[in-house]
Formats: structure tokens, C-alpha cells, sequence
């Protein structure tokens, strides 16, 4: 059967329901619903471990058409829940591309489709936020499917981090380097590490709910934070441990769930966005230099705005220029510091890759 001719449905819990064709697996898929409006990069998007249990809608009207192949992936498996697309491709133009992406969706079981307005369903989701939805190409009984959705939990409040995380430690890098590096993976991408490893650090990758006194044996001279899935605030393990870290006053770097996590291990609670922040486009400025960074960002949860102008200990870093929401902070007096966004942007512009030259210096520095 051509998956293209195969009637599929959306539904989101407002009601919303959006006909289309299945595109990738047939089946039934389930989870939030969130747009991204990078036209490039689908596929380090799909596998970023930062969309599990999210249902992902591409704003741009083609996504597909350069195919797939495996150097452009940030973990070993698709990540996100589904796919909601306007032309979803099944042809490709790159010579070097291993695939189409519908092949690679079939391969991954990921439910999708095709033939939505996306353009319209992005400008919903803006007004009515974030919000659970389903896809099916199984059946079209909006009657059912609604039983279905009513069961899924929602994601704030949801702990998804230790579910993506490494399950056993690795290491990357060269083991004689002069910075080592021990990184708390909450669903770590691939070239956030690689961002380090061409810097010259050897890093040991930890799994989530790893004890600080496991950790330390690897003898780390700083600390990295790392993205993830979900709602940080039910993440006790986590912020527990960085508490305990900021105690050794080593130099501790976090990004996107890693800035939400420091945030709380200095009693700054965080919150549920209205419909998050994702693409390659994001303005952000860097209030220490007065510059301007275009970024890569995926998050639905932020850090308090309030709070964090209220902490006498915490100083505001950068800002973003769109909505004026906390991007990054550092604690004073100590060696850490924190982005919301990914500044290894992957998809997107390198403006902001000068932060992991700031954190090796800051460990050679402190290890001096």
C-alpha cells in the first residue's frame, strides 16, 4: 500500500481536527504537539532527544526533499512521537543521502502526516498554546480517538529525562587531554559532546541518576549540564546532584534542561511555557558583551524571569530579544554558568559556539 493514498487524521485536545494522508508508519501516535520553523536540518531535529514525547510540526512547506543519511543524526533513534507536515517528501535530490525520509520513518515507527496546513495549524498552537494532540492513520473515528488522548499525561510535570538518557558510561576524546570533562546526560545530542571533543577535552558520559560519588571517581576537572526532554522541576535526582556539585566550586556548564536545572538547584523555580521556543532563529543578546547571537532553540519550559532578578546570587547573562525571557545566567562567586539555548546548533548558525571556548578556559584555568 502507498502510505501517500492512506487517509490520516489529527486531533487535538481543543477539539481542532486536521484530515490528511499517512506519511512514514501506519499506526496511532499520541503526545504535545510543537512547531519548528527551521526550513533545514530535519533530521538532527528528529533525533534530538529534546523532542521525546513530543508531536512535531515543521512549519516549512518542504521537508524531505534532501533525504537522509547517517552523519546527520544527534542520537541513535528518531525522538520525536510523530510528524505533522504540508509536503512531507518522498523524493530526494542529494547524491549522497541514504534514503528518503519516508523510508527512514518507516524504519523508525514513527507515524506522521502530510497534507495539513501547517501554516495555519502553527498560528493555532500560538494562540491556543501548547497542548496534547493525536495522529492516526489506523482509523479515523474521532470518537475514539478522543478516548485515546483524554489518557495521555501532560507534560508538565512529566520526568521524561532519565528515559532518553544513556543507559551505561562512555567516553569520547583523548585520554591524556588536560580537561576532563564529566557530563550529566539528560538526553545529551552528539555534537554538543563533539563541540567539546574538537576543543581538546575528553569527556565520560554519565547516566542520569549516576551518584555524585560514582561520578568523582572519574577525577573531572568541570562539569557539564546537558538538554533534555520534559518538565525539570520532578527531576530531584538531577538537582540534588548539582547542588552537590556547585559545592566543589569546579567550573559547571549547562544547556537548555541543564540552564533550567541550575536554575533550581539555586532555588529558582522554573514554568511551563505557553508554546516554547523552537528553530534556528532565535535573536539572543549577551548582556556581558553587549552582542547580538542568532540561536538554535527547543524548549518548553523556561526559568522564572522574577526570581531570577530577585536572586541576589545569580547574575542574567543573556536575554532573548523576542520576548525578553531569561537565555542565560551564572552564579556569583562560582565557576558556573547556563544557557537556555543549544550554541551547538545543530541545525543552525555557529554564532554562539564561542561558549564552549569559555568553558574549557574556565576549566584550564581553574585546574591551573
Amino acid at each position: 500500500m502507498n502510505n501517500q493514498t492512506t487517509p490520516a487524521v489529527l486531533l487535538l485536545a481543543d477539539g481542532t481536527v486536521a484530515h490528511g494522508f499517512a506519511f512514514g508508519a501506519i499506526g496511532t501516535t499520541t503526545g504535545e504537539i510543537c512547531f519548528n520553523t527551521g526550513m533545514t536540518g530535519y533530521q538532527e531535529v528528529f533525533t534530538d532527544p529534546s523532542y521525546f514525547g513530543q508531536i512535531l510540526i515543521m512549519n516549512s512547506a518542504h521537508i524531505g526533499n534532501y533525504g537522509v543519511m547517517d552523519a546527520d543524526v544527534e542520537s541513535d533513534s528518531v525522538k520525536i512521537s510523530g510528524l505533522i507536515g504540508r509536503n512531507l517528501e518522498d523524493l530526494y535530490s542529494r547524491k549522497m543521502a541514504k534514503g528518503s525520509l519516508n523510508e527512514y520513518l518507516q524504519a523508525h515507527k514513527v507515524v506522521s502526516i502530510e497534507g495539513v496546513d501547517t501554516r495555519a495549524l502553527v498560528a493555532h498552537i500560538r494562540t491556543s498554546g501548547a497542548m496534547n494532540c493525536i495522529i492516526s492513520s489506523a482509523t479515523t473515528d474521532i470518537e475514539e480517538l478522543k478516548k485515546q488522548l483524554a489518557a495521555v499525561p501532560d507534560m508538565n510535570g512529566l520526568e521524561l529525562a532519565s528515559k532518553v538518557s544513556t543507559t551505561s558510561t562512555y567516553e569520547m576524546g583523548n585520554k591524556d587531554s588536560d580537561v576532563r570533562i564529566a557530563v550529566l546526560d539528560y538526553g545529551v545530542k552528539r555534537n554538543i559532546l563533539k563541540c567539546m571533543v574538537d576543543r581538546g577535552a575528553f569527556v565520560k558520559v554519565f547516566p542520569a541518576k549516576t551518584s555524585l560519588a560514582e561520578i568523582k571517581k572519574f577525577e573531572p576537572q568541570g562539569y557539564f549540564i546537558s538538554n533534555g526532554p520534559g518538565d525539570p522541576a520532578p527531576m530531584d535526582y538531577a538537582i540534588s546532584t548539582i547542588k552537590e556539585i556547585l559545592k566543589e566550586n569546579k567550573p559547571l556548564f549547562g544547556i537548555c534542561l541543564g540552564h533550567q536545572l541550575l536554575a533550581l538547584a539555586n532555588d529558582i523555580p522554573t514554568f511551563k511555557m505557553h508554546h516554547g521556543h523552537r528553530g534556528l532563529n532565535h535573536p539572543v543578546k549577551n548582556l556581558l558583551t553587549g552582542r547580538s547571537e542568532i540561536t538554535t532553540q527547543n524548549h518548553g519550559f523556561g526559568v522564572d524571569p522574577e526570581a531570577v532578578r530577585k536572586a541576589d546570587h545569580i547574575e542574567i547573562t543573556h536575554l532573548n530579544l523576542n520576548d525578553q525571557s531569561i537565555e542565560g545566567i551564572r552564579v556569583k562567586g562560582k565557576p558556573a554558568f547556563s544557557v537556555q539555548y543549544h550554541p551547538e546548533a545543530t541545525p543552525g548558525p555557529h554564532d554562539s559556539r564561542y561558549l564552549f571556548d569559555d568553558f574549557l578556559n574556565l576549566v584550564r584555568e581553574n585546574n591551573n
